[in-house]
């Protein structure tokens, strides 16, 4: 049942990225550009994000778990660190170079033929990075 829940969940989130235009990369760099020629059209897309999930957090506290099981995760921290921000100013980077983050990217596969599958691969190594280079930054 969860893999199946998952799996929907999953499908309906990527064909949203489709439909919204998340994953035509000159779109994103074209909404990126606020000094060019800036394209607004995303911040519906973004807008619609932040409400159901701003109330998916309201009511989760009313419930006593997820519907498949398990437990719902943790409130995410409020404080401003410094990984937060270097994390931010690096997806932000990657993501107007490239016009690609991590959702769009995967939901690209279907269509971006060689260069999705070189681009999820680049992105891989760079998550594979962050743990070493996490550790080397706390000893600078």
């Amino acid at each position: 049942m969860r893999v199946a829940l998952a799996f929907a969940a999953g499908s309906l989130f990527g064909l949203g990225l489709v439909i919204s235009g998340m994953t035509d990369t000159s779109k994103v760099q074209g909404w990126l550009d606020i000094l060019g020629a800036w394209d607004p059209t995303l911040a519906f897309v973004l807008a619609g994000a932040i409400l159901p999930m701003a109330l998916a957090w309201r009511l989760s506290r009313r419930w006593s778990g997820p519907i498949a099981g398990g437990a719902f995760p943790a409130a995410p921290k409020r404080e401003i660190g410094r990984d937060l921000v270097l994390g931010a100013l690096l997806f932000g980077a990657g993501w107007g170079l490239v016009g690609l983050c991590p959702g769009p990217a995967l939901a690209a596969l279907v269509w971006g033929g060689p260069m999705a599958v070189l681009f999820l691969a680049a992105m891989a190594a760079g998550m594979m990075m962050a743990i070493p280079a996490r550790r080397h930054l706390r000893l600078a």
